[in-house]
């Protein structure tokens, strides 16, 4: 039972994180994008219980953050300007 416990503030944990760097996309689309896949991805999974299935989404999550990191990077070195809808 310990275990699952771990798990979940684990997974809560990944799922805050991805929030928090998807947000730091200069892109509105990426941003929107990212945001709305996240969320999609957690909610089709949240009824997941084997272990094995959760800990490969686990890690399915660890690397994703790493992407969305490295492309918010590379999004900060070729800014552009924002969209109307961004407003000022």
């Amino acid at each position: 039972m310990a275990a699952a416990g771990s798990s979940c503030s684990l997974v809560l944990s990944l799922y805050k994180t991805m929030l928090r760097e998807s947000q730091k996309f200069s892109s509105y689309s990426y941003r929107t994008f990212a945001l709305r896949r996240i969320r999609e991805a957690f909610q089709e999974n949240k009824n997941e219980t084997n272990p094995e299935m959760i800990q490969e989404l686990i890690e399915k999550a660890k690397s994703t953050t790493e992407i969305i990191r490295r492309q918010v990077l590379i999004g900060h070195l070729y800014t552009a300007q924002k969209l109307i809808i961004e407003g000022q």
